[in-house]
């Protein structure tokens, strides 16, 4: 029995990331309740893993929505030797993990569905799909000759075997895919809209309905047409995002020279040269020129971002008017870009709660209608004297109209055309069930330091406390404050440097989360850290207690230098708010979302920066376990709470957070793989951005599905009166359809 793996749990990706451009053309007739959730999808199929399995890949044309992986995933699920399969929908690939021999067992049972399974080489995994052409001319004649038939039929003036012979070639000219798409779901017991758009048609032939038979499978064919390509919006949002990273890069060779390479081929520490105008080939650190850099693809960000020495780029973004030379700090595969591509196509996989409802509901429905389609056709002539031809009519038109196209279509274009949009502004959203979830969200912890502040915070006071160390506290200080990757530490090493103080070698360094730091300089053992550590190390005197709350009440964050005798040297460092954080607080209170501030920092402090911005509380002197209870208290109270930080210490709290935001920027690996949702540039204001399209999709995916079931519902009661036929189940259904990928596909308006 297989299981569905949820692509947020998993580590283990059985594809090669695809960094090419995605705008191929479809076949029309591939597509049928496809929903468009195009990420990878993966399937265990065995419960324990075999040393000697290994990974085959496949090209298959023809799999590109739910409706062929389905097939696929009950056919290969029955076959013994294959442990694992992967669907990439939006490449068009198949991962299988097997056992057998070789792969022409897999490629026999995917052929006898009706698809072509082309094996990939590993560096051919990561290629794009060909482009497949639609040819018209068969869909433009067959109109046509149903057009004709319909005019002879109404007219009388041609005998019926000539309206029957145009008829059944407008049926063959463009409806023989959904016959044999219908016939392969039969047997495999599937019942997709092919069968049952097959059964329909062949049904309504039989009781002589010859021009009306014509007619739906044409409007079904170009309705499916029309559903294709407004689908492949929702998908080209996303695929776009492949074609921001150029193929080539000129790089620095050995000799000095400049020569163009692939991207792909270019290894971390390489020099490359990006000229005005040209898109940066790969993440790295500025080592000369200067100029501004459009992070917009990246970050969402309206304006270009100055670049100087030491500054990074991310691949993706856009040179402006000087030329930079920079050193490459990420393979292609794994910069920040290919890290966004990465976890969007996750994030499709990974289903929302609405649309797991909805494939339920579409499994139960679709065979339920089917069931009284039949009852229709039976029931009333047998019992009711009722006339076969007209309850055979009324049920065939029922077959149409049970399929769940609209139904299952409504959620996930909506959902990819949320992730689509919240990720053309800098934010990166790893699933659909987070997109739904923001906008029930009404409290948010916000971090200090590097949320709501800068995060480069400078030394202000430096105060010897122990004559002993009279001119060497600052370098015992910053000796120790460089080893740490905390920013007042920092801040105090820089403020040395900047004054030429010579730094000590340390040794036996080790962070103290949520204090400071500690190491040992000339043998000598000193600890640099907050308020807390000083009281835990019970060194802490009633004169300095004054001090230290003096410097706290002015939003100062105090660190000491202390050594086994106690407190020799105390620094204040300040750090500045963004302007963008008061505003991000308005806005979320503006959408009845309260907020709370969680710190290492002092209380002082943390009440002070606070008050500046309009947070409505605020604490101090928390250790990450001390962050966790906040948020689980606040889960006590009721609230649906999400967490914003960008730090290690963050990440406990931001995993228990209902959603937890990482300002990826500047924010670690740990809490950015940790978060549900990354923002791209650290602005806060894209917090409220989030929450307004949480509640926009929302209201889109409600509107959809009232719409899809609605007019079920209403189509149900006419065919019951006998008023409806199947021109209008088939517009029904489809119009339905189109109207629910348009709705969806407003999300994609900027």
């Amino acid at each position: 029995m297989y299981q569905p793996v949820s692509p947020e749990k998993r580590h283990d990706h059985l594809h090669a990331h695809d960094p090419a451009a995605q705008g191929h053309s479809h076949d029309a007739h591939a597509h049928s309740c496809c929903g468009a959730s195009a990420g990878p999808s993966l399937v265990q199929l065995s419960e324990t893993a075999s040393s000697d399995a290994q990974l085959s890949r496949f090209r298959i044309q023809a799999m590109d929505c739910p409706t062929e992986q389905t097939l696929i995933q009950d056919k290969l699920g029955k076959m013994a030797g294959i442990e694992q399969l992967e669907f990439n929908l939006i490449n068009r690939v198949l991962g299988v993990r097997h056992t057998l021999l070789g792969t022409a067992e897999i490629e026999r049972a995917i052929a006898s569905l009706g698809m072509h399974a082309e094996p990939l080489g590993e560096e051919d995994a990561g290629t794009a799909a060909p482009v497949v052409k639609t040819r018209w001319w068969p869909l433009a004649l067959s109109g046509v000759a149903a057009i004709a038939a319909e005019v002879l039929h109404f007219s009388g003036v041609a005998p019926e075997w000539l309206v029957a012979a145009l008829a059944l070639a407008a049926i063959l000219g463009c409806g023989l895919g959904t016959y044999k798409k219908g016939w392969i779901a039969l047997k495999n017991r599937n019942l997709n809209i092919n069968a049952l758009m097959s059964i329909a048609v062949t049904g309504a032939v039989l009781i002589g309905q010859w021009p009306e038979a014509a007619m739906v499978m044409v409007l079904f064919t170009v309705a499916e047409l029309i559903e294709a390509r407004s689908l492949d919006r929702a998908r080209n949002a996303i695929g776009s995002l492949m074609q921001l990273s150029p193929d080539m890069a000129t790089v620095q060779q050995a000799d000095g020279q400049w020569r163009e390479l692939e991207v792909r081929d270019v290894g971390i520490g390489a020099v490359v040269r990006v000229r005005p105008g040209e898109r940066i080939g790969l993440d790295g650190e500025v080592l000369s020129g200067q100029s501004s850099v459009d992070q917009a693809p990246i970050t969402g960000e309206s304006l270009p971002v100055e670049k100087a020495l030491g500054d990074k780029l991310f691949a993706g973004t856009i040179n402006q008017e000087g030329a930079l030379e920079y050193r490459v700090s990420a393979l292609a595969g794994q910069s920040t870009l290919a890290r966004i591509i990465k976890a969007v196509e996750e994030a499709q996989g990974a289903r929302a709660p609405t649309q797991r409802f909805v494939d339920r509901f579409s499994r139960i429905y679709t065979p339920v209608v089917f069931a009284l389609a039949l009852a229709v056709a039976v029931l009333p002539p047998l019992f009711m004297a009722g006339a076969w031809f007209d309850w055979i009519y009324r049920a065939l038109v029922l077959l149409v109209v049970a399929c769940p196209c609209a139904l299952v279509i409504s959620t996930p274009v909506t959902i990819v055309s949320g992730l689509a949009a919240a990720a053309r502004k800098g934010i990166l959203i790893k699933g659909g069930v987070y997109l739904e979830g923001g906008r029930k969200l009404d409290f948010l912890a916000l971090d200090k330091t590097g949320t709501i502040t800068h995060g480069k915070p400078v030394q202000t006071d430096f105060v010897v406390l122990d004559p002993r160390v009279e001119g060497r506290a600052q370098a015992l200080a910053a000796s120790l404050g460089e080893r740490s990757d905390h920013p007042v530490s920092r801040a105090i090493a820089q403020f040395a440097k900047g004054q030429g103080v010579v730094l000590s070698e340390v040794s036996e360094f080790a962070a103290l989360a949520g204090r400071g730091v500690r190491g040992e300089i000339d043998g000598t053992p000193y600890h640099l850290g907050n308020h807390r550590l000083v009281e835990e190390l019970g060194v802490c005197s009633a004169q300095l207690e004054a001090q230290l709350d003096a410097l706290e009440r002015q939003g100062k964050t105090v660190v000491l230098l202390l050594d086994r005798s106690g407190p020799l040297a105390l620094f204040a460092v300040a750090d500045t708010v963004k302007d963008s954080s008061r505003q991000a607080i308005a806005e979320l209170h503006e959408l009845g979302i309260k907020t709370v501030m969680l710190t290492g920092d002092n209380p002082h402090t943390a009440q002070a920066i606070a008050a500046q911005v309009g947070i409505d509380r605020a604490e101090g002197n928390l250790l990450p376990s001390d962050k966790l209870k906040t948020i689980e208290a606040l889960y006590a109270e009721g609230h649906r709470v999400g967490m914003v930080g960008d730090g290690i210490n963050d990440a406990p709290a931001l995993a228990r957070a209902e959603i937890g935001f990482a300002m990826a920027a500047a924010g670690t690996d740990t809490a950015i793989e940790t978060a549900d949702v990354a923002l791209m540039d650290d602005d806060l204001r894209k917090i409220p951005a989030f929450v307004r399209l949480s509640r926009r999709s929302a209201a889109i995916l409600i509107q959809n599905i009232v719409l899809a079931l609605g007019i079920k519902a209403i189509f149900l009661a006419i065919t019951f009166a006998g008023m409806a036929t199947l021109w209008m189940a088939v517009f029904a259904d489809m119009g339905v359809s189109l109207l629910v990928v348009f709705n969806g596909l407003r999300l994609l308006r900027k």
